[in-house]
């Protein structure tokens, strides 16, 4: 088994499509003609967004949506570059909320957080090093 993708529920699909492409780089793979779906084109592994409504009408139970305040949900997006700063400085141009600046893990790998307009917490990290 492998991952084939995730999928982030969103408020607003078409919004996250174009800041993930202006905060981080992405380019939109998909984006379903209704703006209820959408994929970015992130290597082997796809990032889908699905609206909040989407979720209401496939999930038989009620779910926590994501929203910018109060505290992240518990999961990260994770996303390597080798310019950590810069792609820091570019998501929070774009409109991300910082959590945390770059910064130098004891292993090695340089590690910041930003949030996203629906309060995703997303890792921007180098290359982690191999032991």
């Amino acid at each position: 088994m492998k991952l084939g993708y995730a999928i982030v529920y969103v408020k607003d699909v078409p919004r996250s499509v174009a800041f993930y492409e202006d905060a981080f780089g992405l380019q939109r793979k998909f984006v379903h003609e209704a703006g209820m779906y959408a994929e970015m084109a992130t290597g082997a592994t796809t990032l889908g967004f699905a609206a909040n409504g989407l979720a209401k009408s496939n999930l038989p139970m009620e779910f926590r949506e994501n929203t910018a305040d109060g505290c992240p949900a518990g999961f990260e997006l994770g996303f390597t570059t080798d310019d950590v700063e810069g792609s820091f400085k570019r998501a929070l141009e774009a409109g991300a909320t910082e959590v945390s600046p770059p910064a130098t893990k004891p292993w090695g790998q340089v590690v910041a957080f930003v949030r996203d307009q629906d309060g995703i917490l997303v890792e921007l990290c180098s290359p982690a090093t191999q032991a």
